[in-house]
């Protein structure tokens, strides 16, 4: 029986890939939840991160930044951003990849 490096390196990749995108989203959809309480708390949280889904970040930022002019929207956004990011980490690790050695 042979090992194969080949398809343990594929396998690796494809999980690895899997996990890194999955943080992403996680840390997207946190931060505009964070970014919708600190806002307005008459903007729900559940719709701002499902939005994520829909549009990049830099467009719901116009939205958000054209509905509250007098708020420093791209400030509370790289705040928020890393208070989800710190949580992420306490949660589920760090998301640098792992190594096979």
């Amino acid at each position: 029986m042979v090992f194969d490096l080949r398809g343990a390196m594929l396998k690796k990749q494809e999980v690895e890939s899997a996990r890194l995108a999955e943080f992403d989203w996680r840390w997207r959809a946190r931060t505009m939840r964070l970014l919708a309480a600190r806002l307005d708390p008459a903007l729900s949280p559940d719709e701002m991160a499902a939005d994520t889904a829909r549009r990049d970040d830099e467009a719901i930022l116009a939205d958000l930044a054209a509905r509250y002019r007098e708020a420093d929207v791209q400030k509370h956004y790289d705040q928020c951003r890393a208070e989800a990011r710190r949580a992420l980490i306490e949660e589920l690790g760090d998301p640098t990849p792992h190594r096979l050695a």
